[in-house]
């Protein structure tokens, strides 16, 4: 009987190519993964190696492997294709060397970084509107040295809670997004946190050759692309408020 030669999956040869370009074994990403994931999980050498090779053509952590290797978000759509732009956009990315964590206040941490936490907050008027308000600050488990090597000011970091299921699966339902205020120019299928009629929203964007913005979300199937002229977008109040650095994916 004749053996079928493995074929990795677009996303394996992306993270290989990625991988080695920074630099890392395959033990060196493992590592980095389960980093981020819950305590009860991880990733060994030998199943990252499994799907790098297509002996595997999925992995439950993707997610988690693109944010270790600092990939933007988006390169888990089958619509992401290597345009220059994407091919830019990955040349300037850095490495996140550590885990990236949200801390109660009780978590003692060294050079600790202590921001603003956005929630929705329903109106007390029985008008079922909600308004985007300050809910107390969280502690981020990322150093300053990180944020640096980010080209992150902490002075304009805000983090928010995500809702509903626009962003699956790369974002889930209730987790927590880190916000760079400090950049707000659109680059095209970056992911960016926006206030929509006072409401949160996080998508990817693209400008409109026409003028405005296409907005993009994971989960297309329920949530298709949606467009705005620059009149509508100041119609409906929208603002971005910044780029999204780095999002939770615990569950």
């Amino acid at each position: 009987m004749t053996e079928t030669t493995p074929v990795p999956s677009r996303l394996a040869l992306l993270f290989k190519a990625r991988r080695e370009e920074l630099q890392l074994t395959q033990e060196d990403v493992a590592s980095r993964v389960t980093a981020l994931l819950p305590p009860s999980k991880r990733l060994t050498q030998q199943s990252y190696a499994a799907f790098e090779k297509g002996k595997s053509q999925t992995s439950r952590h993707a997610i988690a492997i693109a944010q270790a290797l600092n990939l933007p978000p988006d390169v888990l759509s089958d619509q992401w294709r290597h345009s220059p732009q994407n091919i830019e956009s990955l040349a300037n990315a850095k490495l996140i060397a550590e885990p990236i964590l949200i801390w109660d206040e009780k978590t003692p941490l060294a050079d600790e970084v202590e921001v603003p936490l956005l929630k929705e907050v329903e109106l007390s008027n029985g008008s079922g509107r909600t308004a985007l308000q300050e809910h107390g600050k969280v502690k981020l488990g990322i150093s300053k040295t990180t944020l640096q090597e980010m080209g992150v000011d902490p002075a304009n970091i805000i983090c928010a809670s995500v809702t509903g299921n626009s962003m699956e699966p790369v974002i889930p339902d209730g987790n927590t997004v880190g916000i760079d205020k400090g950049k707000t120019s659109v680059r095209d299928g970056d992911l960016f946190a926006l206030r929509h009629n006072n409401q949160l929203r996080v998508r990817m964007l693209y400008r409109l050759p026409i003028g405005g913005l296409r907005m993009r979300s994971f989960n297309r199937d329920e949530h298709p692309d949606e467009e705005y002229s620059d009149e509508r977008i100041k119609a409906e109040n929208i603002e971005i408020l910044g780029r999204v650095f780095w999002y939770s994916v615990l569950r």
